[in-house]
Parts: structure tokens; C-alpha cells; sequence
């Protein structure tokens, strides 16, 4: 699945998200993170898992994921090979 990363920033930044891409490596793991405004991820290749309020998911590529403000969250890339995913922050 191809997914237009233009098109997803241009329909993130309407609803007043941020957008950036970010790259982590096989067994990169981003623990108990906490952000004061709503985020936005997106896996674009890759498998990531993502740990949040109890609730652990493992978002397909080009699945949208809301993790709240103030939600702690972890992202792990639990597959073989770098993932690449978009992350936008809430605006305001």
C-alpha cells in the first residue's frame, strides 16, 4: 500500500496537526512518552506497536492512530526492518 504522505499533511494540517516523518531502526523502542497536546501517527512501511491507556495496537500501514493529550504512550518498531511513520501534533 502506497500512501500519499502529501495528501495526509495537507488533510492533517486542515484538521490543525502538524506533520513530520520519522524513521527508527529494527528494535528502536520509545518508552512512556507523555505530550500536552493531542498527536497524530501514521505507520507508512514498517511494523510499529503502540502502547497507550491499557490498550497495546499494531496500526497497519496508512492506519490513523489519535493518542490523547497527556496519554502515556509507547512506540516500538517490533518488525525486521526500519519504519517510517508520520506524527503530527495537535496546533493551538
Amino acid at each position: 500500500m502506497t500512501i500519499d504522505r502529501a495528501h495526509v499533511e495537507s488533510e492533517w494540517r486542515v484538521r490543525g496537526f502538524s506533520c513530520g516523518l520519522w524513521v527508527d531502526p529494527p528494535g528502536q523502542v520509545w518508552e512512556d512518552y507523555v505530550h500536552a497536546t493531542d498527536e497524530l501517527l501514521m505507520v507508512l512501511e514498517g511494523e510499529l506497536e503502540l502502547e497507550m491507556q491499557g490498550r497495546t495496537f499494531r496500526p497497519r500501514n496508512g492506519e490513523e492512530i489519535l493518542i490523547p493529550a497527556r496519554a502515556i504512550h509507547s512506540v516500538r518498531n517490533v518488525g525486521g526492518t526500519t519504519t517510517r511513520w508520520l506524527y503530527g501534533y495537535k496546533n493551538g
